[in-house]
């Protein structure tokens, strides 16, 4: 079955590929009997995740081996999300678990197959892009930071100031690390390891900001609910915002529509007016695009 996916991968390995990218993208439902099936690139790491059994493993190995004609591929990992804990194991080559990959000018630290996420969205590069054409010299909030991966594009930018609000001080720490990875002046990198709700207080203290940015998970268990919560943070754009700013916000769940977000802009911040949608990477293209990752871009009074 993964044989199908051969003319994607031979094309992308036709040339030398520096960034990291998504070569294959099942999970977007537009190849039949694939679905269960996304293949990244994080150079010199190849991952395959799969969301079902794959029982073709040697014939992944020989397919690598022949496409790989640029002599790119250092490690293959397998990664089986339907399994507890998502475990993966090396398929072919060295067993790599930690590298530092380029998307255009920025680098970035990923662990591929190591944890869920290997630390960098790849559908985000668009944000990216925008982010470092649109911040010079603004002061941004990063909510849900993550690893920080969309700050280090703002810093990139030439943003004055960014402010990194996560739960989790291990992500915070590899956001640092980022801004590190980019030589971005640390005293201009602001991070707080704490609940969102119990830090409105210290968010405030670093001024009103020109950009803000809400990309929450769907759900983080004893901290976020999208469907929930994403209410009380809009509640709070009004004191944090400066007029005019940009505010981003996601939703990635298959149950909330684009409708959603609208909704709950009108309802608890009607201050904020849409300016339009935000697409996700091409290759992330998907069926049901109600259903994938939906990028809303607004402007406050």
């Amino acid at each position: 079955m993964f044989a199908l996916t051969r003319p994607f991968i031979s094309t992308f390995f036709d040339t030398v590929r520096r960034d990291a990218r998504r070569i294959f993208h099942g999970r977007g439902h537009l190849h039949e009997g694939l679905e269960h099936i996304n293949v990244d690139w994080y150079p010199p790491v190849l991952l395959i995740t799969a969301y079902d059994r794959i029982s073709d493993e040697q014939q992944i190995v020989s397919l690598i081996a022949e496409v790989d004609i640029h002599a790119q591929v250092r490690s293959v990992r397998l990664q089986e999300r339907f399994r507890a804990g998502a475990p993966s194991r090396v398929l072919m080559g060295e067993p790599i678990e930690t590298c530092n990959v380029s998307e255009g000018d920025l680098l970035f630290e990923v662990h591929p197959g190591i944890k869920q996420n290997a630390g960098l969205f790849l559908d985000m590069r668009l944000l990216r892009e925008w982010l470092i054409k649109e911040s010079t010299g603004k002061n941004l909030l990063n909510l849900f930071a993550y690893t920080c991966s969309l700050s280090v594009a703002a810093m990139s930018g030439g943003a004055r100031q960014v402010v990194n609000v996560d739960m989790s001080k291990t992500s915070i720490k590899w956001g640092e690390r980022n801004h590190a990875l980019n030589d971005q002046d640390p005293r201009s990198v602001r991070s707080i390891p704490h609940n969102l709700f119990r830090s409105w207080s210290r968010i405030k203290q670093f001024g009103r900001y020109d950009t803000i940015l809400i990309d929450p998970p769907t759900r983080q268990r004893g901290s976020f609910d999208t469907e929930k919560n994403y209410s009380a943070v809009l509640k709070k754009l009004h004191l944090l915002t400066v007029p005019g700013a940009d505010v981003i916000a996601t939703v990635n769940s298959p149950y909330l529509g684009p409708d959603f977000l609208v909704n709950q802009f009108q309802r608890y911040a009607p201050d904020c007016r849409l300016i339009g949608e935000k697409s996700a990477a091409p290759e992330f293209a998907d069926k049901y695009p109600d259903k994938a990752l939906k990028i809303f871009h607004f402007r406050s009074k």
